[in-house]
């Protein structure tokens, strides 16, 4: 096992002065760009090993258990034994693989992949424009999948609606959150090292994760729910509070830079953002609305942005080149910003 004295020479190499080991900073940067090209290339981890399934498995368990308590303090005891359980299967897959630098760093690139999702996300909209030019039953059925509202009516514009508004809701919690908690940590294990940090590196993205799936599945206002789920829901839009205000700020520069309408984004961003019943979620549907000039509608919930023309199937082409600019710049930016901190402190 790779002990916190070995890890001097092997990742790190701090003094007395502070001064931090150029070794563990490539290893953060490096385990982020090898995550990023295995969701690109191979996509989703299968179901049986994919970590938010067997998180979701758990949920579900600790969830029979304490549902019977009928007040809010059964979520935090769902959210205490999800986290205790996953904590321990994330240490004993970590001690396994700490015996070899290598397999750590293949281990800890998959493990992050798991805890963003964007080959689907952008996969997932693409087919819904793909089914559009086929039949709107198709489309129907696969925006189903996504949304939570009755799609079996829904006109193509709402249709579009629906998907464009999935794509870039799910851009902060499917990929800028998690990347933007791993690097807030790997600063800390930079600075602060102590015994068995670098679990701490893997650990608290699938934290996120694990959050952002409590609320997906418990966090939501039905007499089953309503209390189990007031803490998930609440922690998770604390969580995200920060990260999607990141990720709106990101869709007006990538608005701009493709010729988008980049000042009406932010227009309606400031405008609209808090129309959705999440805190958080408007931050960049509502950018994108904007920078489509188009209107983005869930019948009797929120109406986001103008109604300057109508909106058609090659809007999400649009959202989905949206997406990916704002993703590839949040992702230099926060190297860049990484690197730079660490040369500067």
């Amino acid at each position: 096992m790779i002990e916190y004295n070995n890890l001097i020479n092997d990742i790190i190499n701090t003094n007395m002065s502070g001064i931090v080991s150029f070794k563990l900073f490539l290893f953060i940067i490096l385990i982020l760009i090898a995550s990023l090209m295995i969701d690109i290339i191979f996509g989703e981890l299968p179901t049986r090993i994919h970590p938010v399934v067997i998180v979701g498995s758990l949920i579900s368990f600790f969830k029979n258990i304490f549902i019977k308590i009928r007040s809010r303090i059964s979520g935090l005891l769902v959210i205490i034994g999800v986290c205790c359980v996953s904590s321990v299967i994330l240490f004993i897959i970590y001690l396994i693989s700490s015996y070899n630098i290598i397999l750590l760093f293949i281990i800890f690139s998959i493990l992050l992949s798991s805890s963003y999702s964007i080959n689907m996300l952008l996969q997932t909209a693409v087919d819904v424009e793909n089914a559009l030019n086929e039949s709107i039953d198709k489309a129907r059925q696969l925006v189903s999948y996504l949304v939570s509202r009755n799609t079996d009516e829904l006109t193509e514009s709402f249709i579009v609606s629906a998907a464009v508004e999935s794509l870039t809701e799910n851009i902060t919690d499917s990929y800028v959150a998690p990347v933007f908690y791993y690097f807030i940590i790997g600063l800390i294990t930079l600075y602060y090292p102590v015994n068995h940090y670098l679990f701490a590196l893997i650990l608290i993205p699938m934290f996120y994760r694990i959050f952002n799936t409590l609320d997906a599945m418990l966090g939501y206002q039905t007499d089953e729910l309503i209390n189990i789920g007031f803490f998930p829901a609440k922690i998770d839009d604390i969580l995200n509070f920060i990260p999607s205000r990141i990720a709106g700020i990101f869709v007006v520069i990538s608005a701009y830079l493709l010729g988008l309408d980049g000042k009406n984004a932010y227009k309606i961003m400031r405008r609209d953002a808090r129309k959705c019943p999440s805190p958080n979620s408007g931050y960049t549907m509502a950018t994108t609305a904007g920078a489509l000039n188009i209107q983005l509608v869930k019948k009797g919930t929120y109406i986001l942005g103008d109604d300057n023309k109508k909106i058609t199937s090659d809007d999400i082409s649009k959202a989905v080149k949206l997406s990916k600019l704002t993703i590839i710049l949040f992702t230099i930016t926060v190297i860049l910003l990484f690197t730079l901190l660490y040369v500067i402190l």
